[in-house]
């Protein structure tokens, strides 16, 4: 994933940038850069910094004393180093994005193969997404044409933010399948994915982007430059797993939204007979907990907290570069509390399974902590699909996701024409993957919440929610 934070004012923004910026660790864990322009006395400054072993804000902090400026944009990110400085016909910008582009190489081959163009090239060797953007808006003959251009050659998703000597440029991705917020006070303006990040900078709510839609923002306010399109196809895992708690999407709080679908599905399993007898019913630590308390909240069964994360030393366990000291903190990070795991009987909710490797590790934990049975949860469907339009559940292929490791393992490759009745427990051979996975994974129980009842929950207009990873369907 990643996210992106951008404000201009009549005063300084610097700190702004840099607090709302960190306030979108949760969505990227490799680079965190910042841009800033400072009018003719500096121009733009930029620093980007990896962050897969030190958070933003520390990397950062050195370097504030180094900026200055009345605009600024920030960025956290899964995979460019980013914001880039590009200078070309459209006058100098930095300019940052967020998605996927699965065309990469096409474009390359198509555009700039034949024109002595040089990109910067990854570790992985592929090229670098954001300055490809750059290259395809500069094709044309003002930012906002170029933006459009870019954004429909390109296969996937982008949503993009520019800053320029004249403003900052902000531009959804053209089915949008992010959120871009603009917040709003008495000296200037700030755009944003998350719009708690600007509500504790003094920000007020001002406008949330549709679909495609690019506008320009000033200290004064924004304009609109290109107008919003009908269709939206918004990532509903904004709202089970990578949206923060008091964050809202298209008008729908992320924490409601999850208490609402953990309800969502104790009330559909208790109106099917299926509520095992337990004594606690738990969630996955972090994001596993608000579908939990739902659930326990409409079962009745009393919700407890059996382990907990040690966070403080170790915030992400896969940031160490060896996969065996990795893991070795996955399991460091795990505490239980034995009073209420020893001879239990305990239900646990978690907001997805993708591959399932940590669950696995989650209920061997359990059992050899005294657990009598675990039984799991997911509050969402079984995910069938890699996401192609940004960085969640993407695999290098789809048969290393869970369930469609267990329909290869039932019937080959013909089973994978019936991943529709794989994943409905109301079939026979929804039945029969949810055995597998259980005797698999070494859980006494396990259910899914279906489509519908995730659909219920976010309750928003669902032809505009993206189902992509679930349903295969665009």
């Amino acid at each position: 994933m990643g996210g992106f934070f951008g404000a201009i004012s009549k005063r300084d923004v610097v700190l702004d940038v840099f607090f709302g910026t960190d306030y979108h660790s949760h969505l990227g864990t490799r680079r965190g850069g910042m841009a800033v322009y400072d009018g003719d006395r500096t121009g733009f400054h930029r620093q980007i910094h990896n962050i897969e072993n030190t958070p933003f804000r520390t990397k950062f902090e050195k370097d504030l004393t180094g900026f200055r400026g009345c605009s600024g944009i920030g960025c956290i990110s899964d995979t460019d180093p980013q914001p880039l400085l590009m200078r070309s016909h459209l006058g100098l910008y930095a300019i940052s994005t967020v998605g996927i582009i699965q065309n990469a190489e096409a474009l390359v081959d198509r555009y700039f193969s034949d024109h002595g163009h040089q990109f910067m090239a990854m570790s992985s060797g592929k090229v670098n997404a954001t300055e490809l953007v750059a290259s395809l808006i500069n094709q044309k003959d003002d930012l906002v044409t170029g933006i459009r251009y870019a954004q429909e050659q390109i296969e996937g998703s982008m949503t993009i933010l520019i800053l320029t000597t004249e403003g900052i440029y902000a531009a959804r991705d053209r089915l949008g399948r992010l959120p871009v917020l603009i917040g709003q006070n008495e000296e200037g303006c700030c755009v944003s994915f998350e719009s708690f990040a600007y509500h504790k900078l003094g920000y007020q709510d001002a406008y949330e982007l549709g679909p495609q839609e690019i506008v320009k923002i000033t200290p004064e306010g924004w304009e609109t430059l290109s107008p919003a399109g009908k269709d939206m196809r918004i990532c509903a895992f904004l709202w089970t797993y990578y949206g923060y708690p008091n964050s809202c999407y298209e008008g729908m709080n992320v924490e409601v939204m999850r208490y609402r679908n953990g309800e969502i599905m104790a009330r559909d399993e208790v109106q099917r007979g299926q509520l095992p007898k337990v004594d606690y019913v738990a969630g996955v630590p972090d994001s596993g907990v608000p579908h939990a308390i739902g659930f326990a909240n409409r079962s009745g069964k009393p919700f407890a907290r059996p382990f907990v994360k040690y966070t403080p030393t170790w915030p992400r366990s896969f940031m160490p570069e060896s996969q065996d000291v990795r893991n070795q903190v996955a399991k460091m990070k795990q505490i239980p509390v034995p009073e209420l795991i020893k001879g239990k009987k305990l239900l646990f909710v978690d907001d997805s399974i993708v591959r399932g490797t940590q669950l696995r590790e989650t209920v061997e934990f359990l059992y050899e902590s005294g657990a009598e049975e675990v039984h799991m949860r997911s509050a969402c469907p079984p995910i069938m699909y890699g996401c192609k339009y940004l960085n969640f559940s993407r695999s290098n292929s789809d048969m290393e996701l869970l369930s469609r490791k267990t329909v290869q393992a039932l019937e080959g490759d013909a089973g994978q024409e019936h991943l529709a009745e794989y994943a409905d427990a109301s079939t026979e051979r929804g039945r029969c993957m949810l055995q597998t996975i259980c005797k698999e994974m070494g859980f006494d129980s396990l259910g899914y919440q279906s489509l519908d009842g995730l659909l219920e929950a976010i309750g928003i207009d669902r032809d505009k929610i993206c189902t992509y990873c679930w349903t295969g369907k665009e």
